[in-house]
């Protein structure tokens, strides 16, 4: 019997909606987070891609195939050479420099979240780090389509964090999640019922994750 992705989100579905749908995305659609709320993400979800990227080295490592190296280059190469920049510009754009971003201490949620997908990939195989990274990299992809089925989105100049949802919806990071929920489906298709089990606390336990590294923005905790 295969899997697909869709199966992942199936066996925690409250929780996957707990996450895309969480008060921290709502508000901020509707330019109503706080943004102390939103600044205090924003340093945290600096310190969480400079992690990924070890995540995706680690893939690297993993890789076995020429095909999935190139995959784990790519994805490497967009967090440093893409993302992270855009990243640093959009903190400098809210009073937030490279220097103080280098200050911040992890927040324990930032903590729990990074060193659990980087521990899943160390102790696992390559699908199991790809499974533990799919909330974050398919997440944010489909936060910002559902974003834009909301009466209560507010785009444009007149919500101040318009530009987050612009690069989640853009067309890069949108192929980025199309290409990653192709890979999963390939390799999921391969596994029988006992791996998928194992595969599906993975991305469970990661979505909660998630949903924590929402509440710490609420919370403002840094």
């Amino acid at each position: 019997m295969g899997y697909c992705f869709s199966d992942l989100t199936a066996t925690c579905q409250q929780d996957w909606h707990r996450y895309i749908e969480h008060d921290f995305v709502r508000t901020l659609g509707a330019g109503t987070l706080d943004q102390n709320a939103f600044r205090c993400y924003l340093q945290q979800d600096y310190l969480f891609l400079i992690h990924f990227a070890r995540a995706y080295a680690l893939a690297a490592y993993k890789s076995r195939t020429l095909s999935d190296l190139r995959q784990a280059k790519a994805g490497l190469s967009t967090i440093l050479d893409t993302e992270l920049d855009l990243h640093v510009g959009f903190c400098r754009d809210w009073g937030i420099s490279e220097t103080d971003l280098a200050a911040v201490p992890e927040a324990r949620e930032t903590l729990a979240y990074t060193r659990y997908v980087l521990e899943a990939g160390h102790r696992g195989d390559l699908l199991d780090l790809h499974v533990a990274l799919a909330p974050c990299l398919i997440g944010y992809g489909e936060i910002a389509t559902w974003l834009n089925t909301q009466p209560t989105t507010v785009r444009g100049a007149a919500n101040p964090f318009d530009a987050w949802i612009t690069l989640y919806e853009g067309p890069e990071f949108q192929q980025a999640m199309v290409d990653e929920m192709a890979w999963l489906d390939a390799r999921l298709a391969e596994v029988g019922p006992r791996r998928f089990q194992e595969l599906s606390q993975i991305f469970s336990e990661a979505t909660r994750l998630e949903i924590d590294f929402w509440q710490m923005g609420l919370d403002q905790r840094n």
